[in-house]
């Protein structure tokens, strides 16, 4: 959660540095309200998002720098504002024990570690799990790291070394995802006239790619298609079109997704929306932050997914989404701005 206090400011004002040179300290003492729970849960979130560290209970320490000192002087009005105390001290530490020791307080080594194991534990399933699947979880360690990073006051050689890890095994899961060997689909006339009241299957767990493909495939493809959800290693029916797995029929060449692949076998790709939910469906597997929609929609397909009691009502719910981007996307540019 963001906090209310805290504001981005230039890198230079949020960091004192790695230097061993006594510093300067902000030192809060608080007394929550009791009678306003809400308040005290704002106030104690708000302490945990800017890595405050904790000398004892109601006793928080923070360096002191210019973008702290606003934040934390922010704070502290506002614990006055909800009924509770607030006193900010101003101090540097009396010694150099006690200037190690507030240091300590902001060792982030172990939370470093944390993420480097769970990164070396995602590489292990190389071969055995889904690629896309690995990396959403790596994407989950990456935020990790870039929130620990920013409360990291005093960093060492951790966060650029667990930094290297990740991005050493980003590319491990991007040659996964998109085979060298993968070859692009080449348009092929009357394809859709071949491909009609067929059983189409993929294999669990749906994300993105596979849900995209799907709604694809009911929508513009075979609107009379079967869909088969296989299990990790189960074969699909005989006579079966199989897409979005290695092996299928579809699926993720050296440069495309299986969606795109898709959508270039049947000849999709001069339609400017379809192209557009495919770049969105890349962002949401790649973990691609520039498409500004991805963010949204992955949020939607994860309600579906909360929702949903099975793979065909997820497809269902997920339906709707793809649906309503592609009406937007279909408009003219000139149309959205002025609806």
């Amino acid at each position: 959660m963001k906090s209310l206090f805290l504001r981005k400011t230039k890198t230079d004002d949020t960091a004192p540095g790695a230097s061993n040179a006594p510093g300067n300290w902000l030192i809060l003492v608080l007394t929550l309200p009791l009678s306003n729970a809400e308040a005290r849960m704002k106030i104690l979130r708000t302490l945990e998002s800017m890595g405050a560290g904790v000398l004892r209970e109601g006793t928080y320490v923070m360096p002191d720098v210019p973008v702290h000192r606003e934040s934390v002087e922010r704070l502290a009005n506002y614990v006055g504002e909800v009924g509770g105390t607030a006193d900010l001290i101003y101090t540097r530490a009396a010694r150099e024990q006690q200037e190690q020791r507030f240091r300590a307080l902001f060792d982030r080594r172990a939370r470093y570690q944390d993420i480097r194991k769970n990164v070396d534990a995602l590489k292990a399933g190389f071969g055995i799990s889904d690629p896309t699947a690995i990396g959403r979880v790596l994407q989950r360690q990456r935020a990790e790291l870039e929130a620990l990073s920013a409360t990291d006051y005093f960093p060492g050689p951790g966060r650029a070394e667990v930094l290297a890890m990740i991005e050493e095994t980003e590319r491990a899961v991007q040659g996964l995802m998109f085979p060298s060997e993968g070859t692009d689909a080449k348009p092929v006339k009357g394809a859709r006239r071949k491909h009609f009241q067929r059983t189409w299957a993929t294999r669990q767990p749906l994300w993105a790619d596979r849900l995209a493909s799907a709604w694809l495939i009911r929508r513009f493809i075979d609107v009379e298609a079967t869909m088969v959800w296989l299990a990790k290693t189960e074969e699909a029916p005989a006579g079966a079109v199989s897409y979005g797995y290695e092996g299928a029929d579809f699926s993720n060449s050296s440069t495309r997704l299986t969606y795109e692949q898709l959508i270039a076998y049947f000849k999709l790709d001069r339609n400017e929306a379809l192209v557009r939910i495919g770049a969105l469906t890349r962002a949401l597997e790649t973990g691609d932050a520039s498409v500004i929609e991805a963010r949204g929609v992955e949020t939607m397909l994860q309600g579906a997914r909360h929702r949903a009691k099975n793979d065909h009502e997820l497809l269902r719910e997920s339906e709707k989404t793809f649906d309503l981007l592609y009406e937007t996307y279909l408009q003219p540019v000139t149309a959205r701005l002025t609806s």
